[in-house]
């Protein structure tokens, strides 16, 4: 089982203080999506108005929002025994590693970047970046920078990626 996972965050780094604004999680078993998670979250510091004008997330969206914590145990829940899947894992990995880590809980997956994916299975493209590649592949993002729209355009680069991965490499998943 694979959870596709997207977040929208505060800034660049987890280690620096940043925090997640948005989650979009979808459990896949290989052929289709099985469960959805999705919801904004109240960093409980300010949004730069960077990442507002890129996101559209501003601090009054999340004001009511919940707290990571509150939603922590789902998150917990959804991805157990899963292969956490993100577009630059490292980086939605991080970040929800960070959260859990602040909360005193210690947050392990296995983890599948498609960005390694698609260079290994689709060589070639110019940019390997989300929003590229989608419009090179013809993958609409319906929702650019935001977490379920990201994560759902993910969804179908990796259902690609599975459809097109060369059968001589059975173990090509397990080897990134």
């Amino acid at each position: 089982m694979y959870s596709i996972i997207d977040i929208e965050t505060t800034g660049n780094s987890a280690l620096n203080g940043g925090k997640i604004t948005e989650v979009a999680i979808y459990n896949h078993n290989g052929v289709e999506i099985i469960d959805s998670f999705s919801t904004l979250i109240n960093p409980e510091i300010n949004i730069p108005w960077y990442i507002t004008n890129l996101t559209g997330i501003d601090n009054s969206m999340v004001a009511d929002a919940p707290k990571f914590y509150q939603v922590a145990k789902k998150i917990v829940e959804m991805t157990a025994g899963n292969i956490f899947v993100a577009h630059n894992v490292n980086f939605d990995y991080q970040f929800i590693k960070q959260e859990f880590k602040s909360l005193g809980y210690e947050y392990n997956r296995n983890k599948l970047c498609t960005v390694q994916l698609s260079r290994k299975i689709i060589p070639g493209h110019r940019s390997y970046s989300l929003g590229k590649l989608c419009d090179d592949l013809n993958i609409k993002i319906d929702g650019r920078h935001r977490a379920a729209g990201d994560a759902l355009a993910t969804v179908q680069l990796f259902e690609l990626l599975m459809k097109t991965k060369n059968e001589s490499e059975p173990n090509l998943f397990s080897s990134i």
